[in-house]
């Protein structure tokens, strides 16, 4: 692993996001990663930050809900798809995603959660503010676009305290 500055890879990140990465979140004994397409990472409180957006209906949700960190692991150059189509269309309250796609499960380097093995880039992020969208505050548009089941997502924004390339991917 080769340490690299939180925005060393953003056109990558920003080009990649939206076709899938893994956020994944550890409370307790339990580990699950999710399949996101939306995110952001930025500069905010004077800390680099990496936001992520998770529904409340997910697995996930309540662990990250228990948690004060979690990781994203990008793959690059396509890698991963099965995978990240199965970590996002079944739920870890069903399926044991990690056996399920045959994934590794790397110890973080700065926090407890793991990243997933395979993947090129990973941040790890200590959860600094979280904040459920308010659909009162949310333009109609985006409302009736991504919301016709009023599903929301609570924002979480964690200060990026480690992010590296694996250099073997």
């Amino acid at each position: 692993m080769q340490d690299v500055k939180y925005n060393d890879y953003l056109k990558e990140v920003t080009e990649i996001l939206p076709s899938g990465s893994f956020l994944t979140v550890k409370s307790g004994n339990k580990v699950n990663t999710m399949t996101i397409g939306w995110g952001t990472i930025g500069f905010i409180w004077g800390k680099p930050i990496f936001m992520v957006a998770v529904r409340d209906s997910r697995y996930t949700f309540n662990l990250i809900e228990e948690s004060d960190q979690f990781t994203v692991s990008i793959p690059f150059d396509g890698a991963m798809k099965e995978e990240l189509n199965f970590c996002g269309t079944r739920s870890g309250r069903d399926y044991d995603k990690f056996k399920e796609c045959n994934l590794t499960a790397v110890p973080g380097i700065k926090v407890d959660t793991p990243v997933i093995g395979g993947c090129k880039l990973h941040y790890e992020c200590l959860i600094r503010f979280k904040q459920a969208i308010d659909p009162n505050n949310l333009a109609p548009f985006f409302d009736e676009k991504w919301y016709p089941e009023k599903d929301y997502h609570t924002l979480y924004f964690g200060e990026i305290v480690a992010s590296y390339i694996d250099e073997q991917v």
